[in-house]
């Protein structure tokens, strides 16, 4: 921050996702990010907050303070372009129609963001992340009105897990190389627009949440924040102990897309789907066994018997078993049961 009595923390990029590295631009300094001073961003704000750069598009996030960068923004150009290329094939479909900046211009979002900060330098200072606050930008789904309460309010949690709580309860995010993991939460508002927040988030050391975990905190004082997968989440999730003070919202990106996107999106999932022939459910278990944890391979040895009664569907079991093992391993699997199989 600009204020000489408040040192920025250091904030280190990811290197586990190698195909969709980090933010890294000097024009929003998302390579070393520094939080910058509320204070700052007053007087800008103020002018700016009900209107663009010339003066006649109100904002449509009432009673929130953001400022609309305009599309020569280097910071607009860049998010754009981050956003789109990593929406894989509905990146065509999708228009970018604003991107507004969180101005922190009240009392109590000045409050929030030295919170941030504080929360980085402590954890920082315990060790999480291998001796670094592993300070991440990640996106969120959410609706304009709830756009405006996260940015005047802060993040609300009302006991139930955001996104369908399949890790927990908390609020999830999603890495900012996989905007698509959360693309389908967005709901559309009254003039066809969804809105991702893009937000910093302090993941210090994560611990991997299983599946259908019914996890609220930390499962000890070593850890911060919980993933689905260590080596290559695709969310992020953020205890509701911890929402206000290890997530910053700094740009609200509003988009249009086809009324067909959604189809689109459940074709690229069902894209990604093993689609190898049949093999008995002993041998699935008994391979996943030898990678995954115990734990794991118990709830899907459930799922099974649950879907053998007749109490969960197929397309349900099919679901939450992706979900645990993910599509990358179970396509291994199948695809060398099958090789052997045919005894090439």
């Amino acid at each position: 921050m600009a204020d000489s009595t408040h040192q920025s923390p250091t904030v280190h990029t990811a290197t586990s996702d190698a195909v969709a590295p980090e933010f890294n631009h000097p024009a929003i300094a998302l390579d070393h990010p520094d939080l910058h001073n509320p204070m700052d961003d007053l007087s800008d704000c103020e002018s700016v907050v009900s209107a663009d750069h010339s003066g006649t598009a109100l904002s449509p996030f009432i009673g929130a303070r953001l400022m609309k960068l305009g599309e020569g923004d280097e910071a607009h150009r860049f998010i754009k372009e981050r956003l789109v290329s990593r929406l894989d094939a509905l990146g065509a479909q999708v228009t970018v129609a604003a991107i507004h900046r969180n101005c922190s211009c009240s009392a109590s979002a000045i409050a929030r963001a030295q919170a941030f900060q504080v929360y980085s330098q402590a954890v920082q200072k315990k060790g999480g992340g291998g001796g670094t606050a592993n300070v991440k930008y990640a996106w969120h789904a959410t609706s304009k009105q709830e756009v405006s309460k996260i940015i005047s309010y802060g993040f609300g949690y009302n006991g139930k897990p955001k996104n369908s709580g399949l890790y927990g309860s908390g609020v999830y995010f999603a890495p900012d190389g996989h905007p698509l993991e959360c693309l389908k939460f967005a709901p559309v508002d009254e003039d066809g627009l969804r809105h991702l927040l893009l937000c910093r988030v302090i993941l210090g050391k994560s611990e991997l949440v299983s599946f259908g975990s019914e996890q609220s905190h930390p499962s000890s004082e070593q850890y911060d924040s919980g993933v689905d997968n260590l080596s290559s989440p695709r969310r992020y999730i953020i205890w509701s102990t911890h929402v206000n003070t290890h997530v910053l919202p700094e740009y609200v990106v509003s988009f249009r897309g086809p009324c067909c996107s959604r189809g689109l999106l459940t074709t690229l999932e069902e894209s990604r789907q093993p689609t190898s022939p049949w093999m008995p459910v002993r041998v699935l278990i008994f391979e996943l066994s030898k990678i995954l944890r115990p734990s794991d391979v118990d709830l899907i040895s459930k799922y099974f018997q649950d879907h053998r009664v007749g109490k969960l569907s197929r397309h349900l079991l099919v679901q939450r078993v992706r979900q645990i093992a993910g599509d990358g391993l179970l396509t291994r699997i199948i695809k060398s049961f099958a090789t052997k199989q045919s005894g090439a």
